[in-house]
């Protein structure tokens, strides 16, 4: 049976140890891998490499050892506040599912409280832990919102992710200025076209005087 959206967008069950996992280490697996391509994986330069790989791939994908519940338990206030929170431009890196090839750029995230708000510090944080997983920038923006929507059920959540792939700029098309902008927007930010102007308006670059 098909697990509804919010549990696949949040589902961590693969991160505690229930998949089998090859005895062949990555880093092994990395140096028989360079031999494929024609490479000597002994030689100087590419001695320690399999090794290097295999902690930043670990580091990389780090999002799959965390949990949305843990990052924002005891960072949540009741506040009487109503308005708008918006914290824009939150660097963000990850992989591409697809081809294992990074895609980076900028989140955007907005939500309307509804008698509790996120520590802000604890926003970017969600981001990193998803983005920290082997992703597409869809289901990235939407496992976001999702997150905030479940946890503190505000009025409303937007998220917006602007990016450039990887897997775009240098193979298949080799666009290098392309941009993939995804958004996911709940509540009041889905229902009020007020409302999701006034999130784009502050998003928005500033114009200089």
């Amino acid at each position: 049976m098909t697990k509804p959206t919010e549990e696949l967008l949040l589902d961590t069950s693969h991160a505690a140890g229930k998949l089998e996992v090859p005895a062949e280490s990555i880093a092994e697996m990395v140096r028989r891998m360079l031999a494929m391509i024609g490479e000597d994986p002994h030689r100087e330069g590419l001695r320690k490499t399999p090794e290097r790989f295999e902690k930043a791939l670990r580091y990389l994908t780090s999002g799959y050892h965390q949990d949305p519940e843990k990052i924002l338990n005891g960072a949540m206030f009741s506040v009487c506040y109503d308005e708008m929170v918006v914290v824009k431009d939150i660097e963000l890196f990850s992989l591409c599912e697809h081809h294992l090839l990074p895609f980076f750029g900028k989140c955007h995230v907005a939500y309307i409280p509804s008698k509790k708000v996120i520590g802000l510090s604890k926003i970017p944080r969600l981001v990193n832990m998803f983005a920290r997983r082997l992703q597409l920038q869809e289901r990235l923006t939407s496992q976001i919102a999702q997150a905030i929507q479940q946890k503190i059920s505000p009025e409303g959540v937007g998220v917006i992710i602007e990016a450039r792939h990887l897997c775009m700029v240098m193979r298949g098309v080799e666009k290098q200025h392309s941009q993939a902008v995804t958004s996911a927007m709940l509540g009041a930010f889905r229902e009020n076209k007020q409302t999701r102007d006034e999130f784009l308006a502050l998003i928005r670059p500033q114009k200089s005087l």
